[in-house]
Formats: C-alpha cells, sequence, structure tokens
C-alpha cells in the first residue's frame, strides 16, 4: 500500500500496542487502510503464532481484529468529524467489547485478509463489523464495539 496506515497517524505516547503499535518492537505492527466503504488489513502469520502444527492460535485472531477494529474505529471518526487523519486532537479508540466467532481453521503460513465495515458510528462509540480471510475463505468473524479512548489515557 502507498498511502500511510491508519496506525501511522497515532501519536508516539500511544502507538505501542501489542498489535498495531509502531514503536512496539515485539508488536504485531498490523497496518490498516481504506479500500472503497471498507477497511483492510493483510497480516501474515509466523511458525511461532502456532495453535497445532498447520493452524493458527485462535487469540492471534482475536488480536488482529481488535486492532483492526480500533484503526477502522478510529478512521471512521475522523471522516465522520471531517477531519484530516492526523489533526489535532488526536482520535484513537479503545474496545469495549470483542466478539469472535471461529469459523473455520486458520492455515498457518497464509496470509491473513481483515476486512472491515463500520456498522454505527454514534457519538464516542463506533461498531465494526470484520472478517478474517485466507486463500478466500473466511476463518472468522467478529464484531467489535470501541469507544474513543479518554483524554487521561495520554497523559
Amino acid at each position: 500500500m502507498n498511502q500511510k496506515a491508519f496506525q501511522d497517524y497515532y501519536p508516539d505516547e500511544l502507538n505501542y500496542c501489542y498489535g498495531c503499535g509502531r514503536l512496539n518492537e515485539q508488536g504485531l505492527k498490523l497496518k490498516s487502510y481504506w479500500d472503497g466503504n471498507e477497511t483492510v488489513a493483510i497480516f501474515t502469520p509466523q511458525p511461532y503464532h502456532i495453535v497445532i502444527p498447520g493452524v493458527v492460535y485462535g487469540g492471534l485472531i482475536a488480536s488482529i481484529i481488535d486492532c483492526h477494529s480500533t484503526g477502522t474505529a478510529a478512521a471512521a471518526a475522523y471522516q465522520a468529524e471531517g477531519h484530516e487523519r492526523g489533526t489535532e486532537p488526536p482520535v484513537r479508540f479503545v474496545t469495549a467489547s470483542l466478539h469472535v466467532e471461529y469459523i473455520r481453521p486458520t492455515p498457518l503460513g497464509a496470509p491473513l485478509e481483515v476486512r472491515g465495515k463500520i456498522k454505527e458510528v454514534k457519538g464516542r462509540k463506533v461498531v465494526v463489523s470484520i472478517t478474517a480471510s485466507a486463500g478466500g475463505e473466511i476463518c472468522a468473524k467478529g464484531e467489535v464495539v470501541t469507544v474513543k479512548m479518554p483524554e487521561h489515557y495520554r497523559r
């Protein structure tokens, strides 16, 4: 992708998330982008993301769904408020509710395509519907309720 990822706009003090923080050396560094009216992130699990031979650990899938949703929520909020990403004050979301349904085993070694759709933007809350696919087949889906990060988290 040639555009900046949603997570690239997070201010440094809020950019340490294990799943998507660019400043977390041990993190996953998930990157999310607009793709029309949806959002997309591509992530390739590594051999150590295993649950059993050939299958990705479900907690990793939940983490990717979680982080893609909070990034999607931030991008949707900027859009709804008519602000450019990266402008002050920074917009960052946290998870209020995470629901993941595992449809089929996620194969290890295949790139995962995570897609998000905005279901609702209302006040401080954004609801995101997510799918995670490998090889064109949905392996997991979820719904994430996010809320705007409280200001005191920035201190």
